[in-house]
């Protein structure tokens, strides 16, 4: 069994994953950070006081079995509630679960017994801190666009000793999942950034979120989240000494460590940089236990094209953000060739101008071998064929 590592976020690798699925000699473990504010998620995250469970629940979807008797499944992980639903008609919905097994929102019930009862239990306690919850903040849960996983999540966390990726590895094993996923760590921070400009990003929503052509200089965890704008009162270089001074500093967990310790190939998965990837790259113990696994291949893959995050970005900004991150996880400095051995840059097949340039001339103080060629899916436009990646990388590792 070859045992593969990906670093990854919700769907940065939604067509790398599936497809090493497909292959039963890999052993596959997904690393994700679970610092997501955003929406629904962000509603389970105040009420709850706990990391955000979205980007878990995405890749485990992908892990899900992929048969006909699993579509009900397949539907639970991705039901949202309505936009306009009140708090009464969510939590009907909830109750018909927990005390009739009856999902209405399901083309066909599920029938497997162990699956249901840890649905209710963990829907029980769900709505059972909720109403706590609600009288201590003095306000409702808003379940518009909600994730039904999220609130299982949210109740299964209550009773796993509030512990993430205890909550992680139980749904591994009900769900029969072909893979596993961990989050980079269970201590529950916020997420903010700042720009060259001096902008705070406040939330880890808006450094997804919002648009602007001016690049994020930094991004940093803290206890607990910031008002919003309540920096704007101060100057550019006051804005980010407080966010220096306020970072915290987490640390991975042992399976984690495990994970990467027993690797034979890591991948470094394309995706949204400084909201699911950086933050993984700078938590303590993940740099130095990559650094120790000398065995392992590791590859590193640039994204196809800008998003909000990375405006203006060519390849290499990828690869000298990704160093920059890995080493604030560390009191060492390393170099490029001590997290990778690869670089794989899609090569584009046409002239968009939203797409990542190859800059050749900023690779030649990286020195390590880059795979410029299509990785673009000759369907999916500005997505990764899965097949394409994964082939080199096999034939990389068989050599």
């Amino acid at each position: 069994m070859i045992n593969i590592v990906i670093i990854n976020g919700g769907r940065g690798a939604s067509t790398i994953i599936p497809e090493i699925l497909n292959h039963s000699e890999f052993k596959l473990t997904s690393i994700v950070n679970a610092y997501d504010d955003g929406k629904s998620t962000g509603q389970i995250r105040d009420f709850f006081n706990m990391l955000g469970p979205s980007d878990i629940r995405k890749v485990q979807e992908l892990m899900l079995p992929d048969n006909p008797q699993n579509q009900s499944i397949k539907q639970l992980f991705s039901f949202r509630f309505n936009k306009n639903i009140t708090r009464s008609e969510a939590i009907k919905s909830i109750d018909d679960v927990i005390k009739k097994n009856h999902f209405s929102f399901l083309s066909s019930n599920i029938n497997s017994k162990n699956i249901t009862d840890f649905i209710s239990t963990s829907l029980s306690a769900f709505l059972e801190y909720l109403e706590l919850a609600e009288k201590v903040k003095g306000k409702v849960f808003d379940f518009s666009d909600c994730s039904i996983m999220n609130c299982i999540y949210a109740g299964a966390y209550q009773l796993n000793d509030r512990n993430l990726e205890k909550v992680a590895q139980e749904i591994e094993k009900i769900f029969l999942l072909r893979g596993s996923v961990l989050p980079t760590n269970i201590e529950d921070k916020y997420l903010v950034g700042i720009r060259e400009n001096g902008e705070v990003l406040y939330s880890e929503a808006q450094i997804v979120e919002l648009r602007s052509s001016v690049r994020i200089k930094k991004i940093y965890l803290l206890d607990r989240p910031l008002q919003d704008k309540c920096l704007d009162h101060l100057e550019n270089n006051e804005r980010e000494r407080f966010l220096e001074l306020n970072a915290s500093y987490v640390h991975t967990t042992q399976l984690v460590q495990s994970a990467f310790r027993l690797a034979d190939i890591i991948i470094y998965s394309s995706g949204t940089q400084h909201s699911s990837l950086y933050p993984t790259y700078m938590t303590k113990g993940v740099s130095d236990i990559i650094i120790n696994n000398s065995k392992a291949k590791k590859f590193f893959i640039t994204n196809i094209g800008e998003d909000y995050e990375t405006p203006s970005y060519q390849a290499s900004d990828f690869i000298f953000g990704a160093l920059k991150y890995l080493n604030y996880s560390s009191t060492k400095e390393y170099s490029f060739s001590d997290f990778f051995d690869y670089i794989l840059i899609n090569q584009s097949r046409n002239n968009n101008k939203h797409y990542i340039p190859f800059d050749k001339d900023n690779f030649k103080e990286i020195s390590l071998p880059i795979l410029h060629q299509s990785f673009e899916d000759d369907e999916n436009s500005g997505k990764h064929c899965g097949k394409k990646v994964l082939d080199i990388i096999k034939e990389i590792y068989y050599v």
